[in-house]
């Protein structure tokens, strides 16, 4: 039980800016830390719900809620994720090898190609979140947590594409059939949440972070050879753009 509480912490020090307690990361703590790897999408979506509903009563622009609700899932991570996507963007536009796109990933220098991809992610998200509806918002609150939820599957499941790295570590470490399991389970409730609580847009959304998961392993096993870190943190960012796309302009076609 006490491993199980570590691989918690350790789940949320790494995952999060969120405070935690310090604890060994050994071997025995690192084999639930995946199980506990959606939960942390779980307290984005709750903030960000809470923020769009505090936001309606304040005295505040469009624009400054807006901007709030993209810079939530960035301030609870510290940026982890966006990093991986750009490092990803920048190996993805060099058309080199996978050797050579793989050195790329591990370059800490931040390329031309990640500063042009990153300024067209923030427009894309801020244009889309503004005429965010309750409705869309809510089913894209529980959209951080299928979309981790589909991260974490993929590091159990998905070829590696390096034997070194944090992804390799945690699925080395990990319990595997446990914590594929654990992953299903947040899947089906989550996508099982999304339909129940507005049945078309969260079809949608459930539907296209399927098909951006089915993507990503695609072009990760193309390109790379299998998945790492920096390309799970590509998955995350990507599928959160294209669900919270997918289901605001639906919200907007049919309500």
């Amino acid at each position: 039980m006490k491993a199980v509480f570590h691989s918690f912490i350790i789940a949320f020090s790494m995952y999060s800016k969120i405070p935690m307690p310090k604890v060994p990361w050994s071997k025995e703590n690192m084999r639930y830390v995946m199980c506990f790897f959606p939960l942390v999408g779980s307290v984005i979506g709750v903030l960000v719900y809470l923020w769009s509903k505090l936001s309606l009563s304040l005295p505040v622009s469009d624009v400054f809620r807006t901007v709030i609700l993209i810079l939530i899932p960035l301030i609870i991570t510290g940026g982890i994720h966006m990093d991986g996507y750009l490092d990803t963007m920048d190996a993805l536009s060099s058309y080199g090898s996978k050797e050579k796109k793989l050195e790329i990933l591990k370059d800490p220098h931040t390329g031309a190609f990640a500063l042009i991809h990153c300024v067209i992610y923030f427009f894309l998200t801020y244009g889309i979140w503004y005429d965010a509806a309750p409705g869309g918002v809510l089913v894209l609150s529980a959209g951080f947590t299928l979309s981790r939820a589909l991260s974490g599957l993929s590091v159990v499941t998905f070829p590696l594409g390096k034997n070194t790295g944090l992804v390799n570590m945690f699925s080395s470490e990990s319990k595997k059939k446990q914590t594929c399991i654990v992953m299903i389970l947040y899947i089906l409730l989550c996508s099982a949440f999304m339909i129940y609580m507005t049945p078309m847009l969260g079809l949608l959304g459930v539907i296209s972070g399927f098909l951006v998961f089915l993507y990503y392993r695609h072009i990760s096993i193309k390109h790379f050879g299998g998945i790492t870190g920096d390309l799970a943190g590509y998955f995350l960012q990507l599928c959160e753009l294209v669900m919270a796309v997918i289901v605001i302009m639906g919200d907007r076609l049919w309500f």
